[in-house]
This record gives C-alpha cells, structure tokens and sequence, in this order.
C-alpha cells in the first residue's frame, strides 16, 4: 500500500497523524478522529506540551494521552517520514476498541429493543449501526444489515430518496421530521413517520433516524373509515329512522329518517336526550328496566314498543330494535335504535285498558258485539259501552272504520293473526 492509499484508509478511522518538521511547523495531517481543524490544532498543541516535559514521551516513543474526554495512544516518532527533516506522529483512540466500555450502555440496550425502528449510517450511506425493529423492516437481522449500503437493501428509487434525505441532515445540520414511503419485504407498500437527525460517531457526522411504522395503522384508519361511509350511507338512504345512543340516553348521531319522524332538524335532533322524545305512557318503566339490561350487558337486543312524540307534540306508536355496540367494556357505551314500523301521527288520548284494547281485536277478527261479550264474559251492555267509547277516543264513527284506526294507530298489531295488541309481550299473547 503506497502513502496516499495509507492516508486514504485513514480517513474514516479513528485516527490522528500528523507530520512536522524540526521547528514543529505541521506540514501534514489527517486521519478520521477529529472532524473540524479547531479541534486538531488544539490537539497537535497537546502533544507539543507532552513532548515539552521531560518526562513525555517516555524512551520508546509511546504513552497514552487524554484529550476532551477521549483516550488516545499516541506513537512518537514514527519512521518512515516522506523527508528526512519531517517526523510523524500517530494517535489512535482507544475507546473505540472491542474491549472499550461502552457509552450508554442501558440506553442502547434500549433503543436495540424498542419497537421503534432505528439506524446509523455514514456520510456514504453504509450502516454503522441498526435496530432488530429497523433490521425486521426489510425481514432480516441487525448483523446482516450493518456494513452494508443503502442501495443493497433498498431499491434504486428508495435508496436515492434516502440518500438525499441524508444529504439534507448532513447539509442542514438539525433533525427533520420526515413521513417515509418504503417497500416490505413481501412487497406491499409501507410507511413509516419519524425523525432523521445529525449524530457524532468516530468523531465524523453520520446520521441516525429512529422511524415508527403506521403501515397497519393506516391501513386500519382506512378500513375504519370506509366502514364509517358505508354506515352513514346504509343508514341515510336505507329510509329506517335510526339514532346512535349514548349510555345515558343522549342522541349522538342519526339519520335524516329520523328527524324527519320527530319533525326536527338533524342539528337539533342530534344531543338530544332520548328520554324527551317518548310520550308519557305506563309502558315506560318495562322500556327503562330492558334498557337498563342492555347497558348493563345482561343482554345484547331488544325488540320493544314506546310511543314517540314529535316537535308538534303528535305520537306515533313504534316498534323499536335496540342494538349494543362493541363488546370490549363491562358496560355499554353506546345503543343502535332503529324504529321497524310506526303508526300515523295523532293527537294525544287517554291510554286504552287492557278490556279495550282486547275488544278491539276481537271485532278486527270479525266477532259480532254478542260474540264479545261471551267471550270476555261482559254484558252486551257493556261491550256497547266500550265500542261507543272507542269511537269517540279514536275518531272513528262505524265499526270498520274503528278496525282500521285501531291499526294505524298502532294499537294492533299489523303482522299478527289473530288480532292482537301490538305491545303483547309474547307473539301469541291476544293482549
């Protein structure tokens, strides 16, 4: 190896050497371990103080010297000078021996295990250092990783935007924030979001970069996001009158179905509290008991029946579908409402007794006013009675006219046969 080849392999070690003449004027230096002149000079001024003592250098010409914090083992003189009037010294840091302690110890044990991925590389883009979270980015190991360049484990386009992005921390000197696209190893398309930043290492300037991977976290925003559109569009153009409920009962989203069955604007239906939409009925302790069981987790749905009452302060009798959401929490934090099937709108009456409502679906099953009272074991009389009083509640002034209001109106229920009322808590219940 000539001498310029020998001062070339220098360069990118740890190494001081210096070549001055008999008046100590320095002629040349160079060598890896300082990375600005300043710092040089101050050292060269060091070892003129040391070879000052008499009692430095010892007799063979070498001894170890400290200098900001670092050791170095320093040779003096060396033979081999260029002219005979020059001398050569040479300094080698020890710390950057295998055996050297190492700095940091804990911490780099740290960052060598975190699931964040991070690197080292030198101004020519070779690995000096990398992380198993770095190495399992390109499905391999840290060993196989350090000592190679960026273009062997990156693609050519990769690896240009990578080096230039190094250029830049080298150039700028302060760290950047950088979102990175890079390819997997099975070659799905990958991202990752972190921070490139100027380091010391071997007294040069690398940079380092320390990267956390949002591939899967995109990905399931996405997913999460396109289910979301797919839900707001089932649930506005499905024509269902549905509403997200909170666990107290609070309206957090709905549909525009909905408002239009409240006769309120969306804005103003949703943060509304539920419990200011349903009329005043006997059923409603039944409603709060089964809502309370699904809050409480005792059960998943419930099928019910609850008089809603709109802007206008009409009610409508509704069948209603409620649906817990998630299962990750010992309570439920939200409900699904949907309403399946609702009555025409009407002005408030009384509540009908359970007599009443059983006349009504007898006479819907064809049942003469005999027929009834034999079968509830009233007296004509008072079948009569009830019939008249129906009319005059529902607004309905012949027999048939009675059946159909009875059935717009959600007394009876729409699907069933035989007649019967459509908050019968079992599907064969006549009441």
């Amino acid at each position: 190896m000539n001498d310029s080849s020998f001062k070339a392999l220098l360069e990118d070690l740890p190494v001081f050497w210096w070549e001055v003449d008999e008046p100590w004027q320095v002629r040349e230096r160079g060598g890896g371990a300082f990375a600005d002149t300043g710092t040089a000079q101050r050292f060269l001024d060091r070892m003129r103080q040391e070879l000052a003592d008499p009692g430095h250098p010892p007799q063979d010409g070498r001894w170890q010297a400290r200098f900001d914090g670092r050791t170095f083992d320093v040779s003096w003189p060396l033979d081999g000078s260029s002219a005979p009037s020059r001398t050569r010294g040479l300094a080698v840091e020890v710390d950057t021996h295998p055996g050297a302690p190492r700095r940091y110890a804990a911490f780099a044990d740290l960052v060598d295990l975190a699931p964040a991925a991070a690197f080292i590389r030198d101004r020519h883009g070779r690995y000096l250092w990398a992380n198993h979270a770095y190495a399992h980015l390109y499905g391999t190991v840290p060993e196989d990783v350090v000592g190679k360049f960026i273009e062997d484990v990156d693609a050519p386009a990769e690896a240009a935007q990578f080096r230039a992005l190094d250029q830049e921390i080298l150039t700028r000197g302060t760290p950047v924030r950088h979102t990175l696209d890079y390819r997997r190893p099975d070659g799905s398309a990958g991202q990752a979001v972190g921070h490139r930043f100027p380091v010391r290492e071997n007294a040069h300037t690398c940079v380092a970069g320390i990267y956390v991977d949002i591939t899967d976290h995109l990905r399931a925003t996405v997913q999460r996001q396109e289910a979301e559109d797919s839900l707001q569009a089932l649930r506005d153009h499905s024509g269902l009158p549905c509403a997200l409920l909170s666990a107290n009962g609070r309206v957090v989203q709905a549909s525009s179905a909905a408002a239009d069955l409240f006769r309120l604007s969306l804005p103003d239906l949703v943060g509304r509290r539920a419990h200011t939409l349903l009329a005043p009925e006997p059923g409603l302790d039944r409603l709060h008991r089964r809502w309370n069981g699904l809050i409480a987790r005792r059960t998943r749905r419930v099928e019910t029946y609850a008089v809603l009452i709109d802007a206008q302060g009409r009610q409508r009798r509704a069948q209603l579908h409620l649906t817990t959401v998630g299962q990750t929490t010992a309570r439920a934090r939200h409900v699904w409402a949907v309403v399946t099937h609702h009555s025409l709108a009407h002005e408030a009456h009384p509540s009908l007794t359970a007599a009443q409502v059983r006349i009504l679906s007898l006479l819907a099953e064809g049942s003469s006013n005999g027929d009834i009272a034999t079968s509830l074991n009233l007296s004509r009389q008072t079948v009569d009675y009830h019939l008249s009083r129906l009319r005059d509640l529902l607004g309905a002034a012949t027999r048939p006219a009675l059946v159909a209001r009875a059935y717009v109106l959600g007394i009876l229920a729409p699907r069933a046969w035989p007649p019967r009322s459509a908050t019968a808590a079992h599907p064969l219940s006549t009441a």
